[in-house]
């Protein structure tokens, strides 16, 4: 139903702005069909302190306190880069675009990123989402275990992978009008872990 909806308001503006829209228009349509890829992780901090190198004996030492202790804060910082591939006849374009990371099933975070981006046909770009998590707030309860787990991935010293789902609904301009995807595109993907 709301694709439906977002169609028919699609075709309206076409309708009353000319052919800049109908540009417009199957550039947000080709986003839709473009596919969606990990490529790394960077940038990577957890309280403070930088293991965008890699990890060492000493990090560990410093970190091993702060995730079994009761922090009352413990901010995890990176970069999540996406490769997103257009394998369409035109260029895929979007304006911005809204996100939930789910990580091992716990809802990281979500945000919102205003950046345009502009795909040509058979072309490939890369998307750096910057990720920001304060992680006291989800090592508290159940989730505790799992979420040293993630933290353990990301650093890249765990032996299991982390499965991630990465829900984006891309936002649009259509003429001078910024419009959000009816519906989140899917992202699945998984990382780290040894075997």
């Amino acid at each position: 139903m709301k694709i439906k909806q977002f169609t028919l308001l699609l075709i309206t503006l076409f309708l009353f702005s000319g052919c800049d829209v109908a540009k417009q228009l199957g550039g947000a349509y080709n986003m839709t069909q473009c596919k969606y890829d990990y490529n790394s992780i960077d940038g990577l901090s957890v309280a403070g302190i930088n293991l965008s190198k890699g990890i060492t004996a000493l990090q560990i030492l410093q970190l091993t306190p702060i995730l079994t202790g009761q922090a009352s804060s413990i901010p995890l910082n990176f970069t999540l880069n996406m490769d997103i591939s257009n394998p369409n006849q035109s260029a895929a374009m979007l304006h911005g675009l809204q996100y939930i990371l789910h990580i091992d099933n716990i809802q990281f975070t979500s945000g919102t990123i205003n950046q345009a981006l502009n795909i040509p046909a058979g072309d490939k770009q890369m998307l750096p989402l910057t990720i920001g998590v304060d992680l006291a707030t989800l090592l508290k309860g159940d989730t505790k275990d799992a979420v040293q787990n993630i933290v353990k991935n990301i650093a890249g010293i765990n032996d299991q992978k982390s499965n991630v789902t990465l829900q984006i609904k891309p936002t649009l301009m259509i003429g001078n009008q910024a419009i959000p995807s009816p519906v989140y595109i899917p992202v699945h993907f998984s990382f780290g872990g040894k075997k």
